[in-house]
Order: C-alpha cells, then sequence, then structure tokens
C-alpha cells in the first residue's frame, strides 16, 4: 500500500506561473506609465511611479502571502508617503520639519510591513518595527528640536563606542 504525496511540483508550476503573470504585469504598469509621463503632459505623473511600485509589490505579497514581497512594498509606500508629504501638505515649512515628517512617513512603511505580516504565510514579523522605530524617533527628536537633537547628536557620537565595547566583550567572552 503506498501513500500518493500530493504533487508538489503541480503547485511550484501554479506558483511560478502567478508570479511571472504578476511580475509581467508589474512591468507592463510601470513601462505604461513611463511611457505616458513621456508622451503625455500630465502634471506629476511621475509622482505614481513609487506609489504604483508600492502598490504592486504590496497586493503580490498579499496574494502569495509571502513576506519578501511586502517588505519592499512597505519601504517604497512609506517613501512615496513622505514624498508627498513634504511636496504636498508639508511644502512650506523649513527643511528640518520636512526631514522629520518624511522620516515619520518612512516609519510608517515599516510599520505597515509588521501589520501586513499577519496575512502572510509566515505570520507576524515584529522586527520591522526596530528600524520603524528607530527611524520615527529619530523624526519626533528632528521635528521637536531643543533637547531632543542634542540627545540625537549625543547618541551620533555614542553609538560607535557601544559598537566598540560589544566587540570587545565577544572578542574577552571567547577566550573564557
Amino acid at each position: 500500500m503506498t501513500t500518493q504525496l500530493p504533487n508538489t511540483n503541480d503547485s511550484k508550476k501554479a506558483t511560478e506561473t502567478r508570479d511571472r503573470v504578476i511580475l509581467g504585469v508589474m512591468l507592463i504598469a510601470i513601462g505604461l506609465l513611463a511611457f505616458l509621463s513621456q508622451v503625455i503632459d500630465l502634471p506629476h505623473i511621475e509622482w505614481l511611479i513609487l506609489p504604483g511600485l508600492a502598490l504592486i509589490f504590496l497586493l503580490w505579497g498579499l496574494i502569495s502571502r509571502e513576506i519578501g514581497l511586502l517588505i519592499p512594498g512597505g519601504i517604497l509606500a512609506g517613501i512615496a508617503l513622505g514624498i508627498y508629504l513634504i511636496t504636498g501638505p508639508y511644502v512650506g515649512q523649513i527643511e528640518e520639519n520636512q526631514g522629520g515628517v518624511f522620516l515619520l512617513a518612512f516609519s510608517a512603511g515599516w510599520a505597515l510591513i509588521s501589520l501586513l505580516s499577519l496575512l502572510s504565510k509566515q505570520g507576524f514579523q515584529w522586527w520591522p518595527l526596530i528600524p520603524g522605530g528607530i527611524i520615527g524617533l529619530v523624526g519626533l527628536a528632528i521635528l521637536r528640536g531643543g533637547a531632543a537633537m542634542r540627545l540625537l547628536e549625543l547618541m551620533g557620537y555614542a553609538w560607535p563606542l557601544i559598537l566598540v565595547a560589544v566587540g570587545v566583550y565577544l572578542l574577552l567572552k571567547r577566550r573564557s
């Protein structure tokens, strides 16, 4: 009596076909958008490229339930939001404030990765909250200014020393 395993080769082919179709649609969409931006005088059509790429990666990641596709989607979404905010609602702000707003939007893209990872095969991923949190804290410090900026500058001097201390610790620990 033999037990027949499901044909993983068929599911692999189906996945490859689906990914090829999505990639093909993505390339066609990007190509048409780039072509239209050259031929038709639509103001700021190039602003659709980053959000469009983000949307494609996010949808592809959600359809395939792969976290690896959600990562560039979240990062691009955060960058696109940041660009929109500093060229739109915050265009008249001083550069420091624009930088802080951009970093907060970028950190939101990292949080989006964690949020959407709940729908992936791999389950919730907390690690994107680390770079997103650090980027968000830097953005808040820039917006706050004053003591927060001095603390940020101090941390800028301290982090290399922390790396040296961890390296020395690892070297000493290895010997014992």
